[in-house]
């Protein structure tokens, strides 16, 4: 197993589900999608892969549907992305995924943030080198060799493939997401969630003090509301 393998079972999706707001992100991504490709998701790969996420985390048909049309308004909010990179104390790089319709309040507040915490907020580039951006799929493992499944995607980017409780996870570079995606959907086989995340290099251990001061600076972070992601090189226990 890669480092994908150990970045997912250390991580377990924990502060994702912890912040409660994952339709609120997923109506966000949506928005997004929907800006940049139409409200079609036949023809809208961003938008189709939104829905796939938002059927996974079980976000209501009528939901999804609602935000859809919204996003067609002209009135509704145009969220630009924006990638913040930082210290924590102690040394652990943190890099924050945002989607803002307001960078002001946006940069005042994740700078406010990390003074308050005795982290440091960064230039662009300053910690960012850190982190392989990596893309994600989830299939149902029903009828599917893994190993096999690896051999025959490597071609179209993907690096490394294993199964855990809930399916089977393909993870690839940041720009094989298109390849791969396409390639899943002609062969066939059902997309259960997709999704981009940072895999930091290296990690640093500390001490349950030390933790301790980086985890208040990371649930500042993730209580706004801006707040996609994010992610550290703090190494996290399973």
């Amino acid at each position: 197993m890669g480092r994908a393998f150990e970045f997912r079972k250390g991580r377990k999706m924990k502060r994702w589900a912890a912040m409660a707001k994952t339709f609120t992100r997923i109506g966000k991504d949506i928005v997004m999608a929907v800006k940049e490709g139409g409200p079609n998701p036949e023809s809208n790969s961003r938008l189709r892969a939104v829905i796939q996420n938002a059927k996974a985390a079980n976000m209501p048909k009528d939901n999804v549907e609602r935000a859809i049309k919204n996003a067609t308004n002209k009135d509704t909010a145009n969220y630009k992305e924006i990638l913040f990179e930082g210290y924590a104390p102690h040394g652990i790089a943190i890099l924050i995924e945002t989607a803002s319709d307001n960078n002001n309040r946006t940069v005042a507040n994740i700078r406010s943030y990390f003074n308050k915490c005795n982290g440091t907020l960064g230039t662009q580039g300053s910690v960012e080198f850190m982190f392989d951006h990596t893309c994600n799929f989830r299939i149902p493992k029903e009828g599917i060799d893994a190993e096999e499944l690896e051999l025959e995607l490597i071609d179209f980017g993907a690096e490394e493939i294993f199964e855990d409780e809930d399916g089977i996870l393909i993870y690839a570079p940041f720009g094989s997401f298109g390849a791969i995606q396409k390639e899943l959907e002609s062969r066939g086989l059902e997309i259960l969630s997709s999704g981009f995340e940072r895999i930091p290099q290296i990690t640093k251990e500390l001490t349950a003090e030390q933790i301790a001061d980086v985890e208040k600076l990371i649930e500042k972070i993730e209580e706004d509301d801006d707040v996609m992601n994010v992610y550290h090189t703090m190494q996290e226990s399973e």
